[in-house]
């Protein structure tokens, strides 16, 4: 009986373990697999290029990451963000990253990344960050705030709504992100609520933010902004 319980225990063990895989990026089985665009077959993540075809070119990119972006946008932020789309290279290797520009007063908008935690550092300027737990027990969703300066380091858990924003009215600020995907996506709240295609029903949002339709109309009229590139 005994053994039976003990063969049980390990058992469920496995099976978190497992799930704590299979919920991120798949591990590398060898060296590199640089992703193949061009194949048609469809997997979680792109299929191998054949190793005897891979140059030093599938893992580099002329980012340019040292110049500044364009923030004129309406949020006053432009985020350039290297993936696997970008460098073939990064493929089952789990890893990718950002340059985030601010124009003053200039902010990344409440968002999140559904596949990965992401480390910001500042690299010029002050920004105020902060994320939102999930739903807590006591019905609440606690915010983490923090004011940053020029080489401070802050973590964004996984899947967590964040923002980031440059309080000053007269510097820029900018900031480099390193996020645990090769392809972290992100969703930006406004732009889903609100900016969806075809659009949410306003009976639905209107009953969600206990607002008049008119209200919800307004926003979805709004031109939502995206600041990825």
């Amino acid at each position: 009986m005994a053994s039976s319980t003990t063969f049980l225990v390990l058992t469920a063990l496995l099976a978190l373990l497992a799930g704590q895989v299979i919920a991120s990026d798949p591990s590398p089985l060898q060296d590199f697999c640089v992703a193949d665009k061009d194949s048609r077959v469809s997997v979680n993540g792109f299929v191998c290029k054949d190793p005897k075809d891979v140059k030093a070119d599938d893992f580099f990119l002329a980012a340019n990451l040292d110049m500044p972006r364009d923030t004129t946008s309406k949020i006053g932020s432009n985020v350039t963000l290297i993936n696997v789309m970008r460098i073939p290279g990064l493929n089952t290797l789990g890893i990718s990253l950002a340059r985030i520009d601010y124009a003053p007063l200039g902010e990344n908008p409440p968002h999140t990344h559904p596949r990965a935690t992401e480390i910001l550092t500042v690299l010029e300027g002050t920004l105020y960050v902060g994320f939102v737990t999930s739903n807590q027990a006591n019905r609440e969703n606690k915010l983490f705030t923090k004011m940053l300066n020029k080489g401070d380091v802050f973590v964004f858990p996984e899947g967590l709504i964040h923002f980031q924003f440059n309080p000053s009215p007269h510097k820029p600020a900018v900031a480099i992100a390193a996020l645990s995907s090769q392809n972290p996506g992100a969703i930006t709240i406004a732009n889903a609520v609100f900016g969806s295609k075809p659009p949410i029903s306003d009976d639905v949002l209107a009953k969600a933010f206990q607002v008049e339709k008119k209200t919800v109309d307004w926003l979805q009229a709004q031109f939502w902004a995206d600041n990825h590139n």
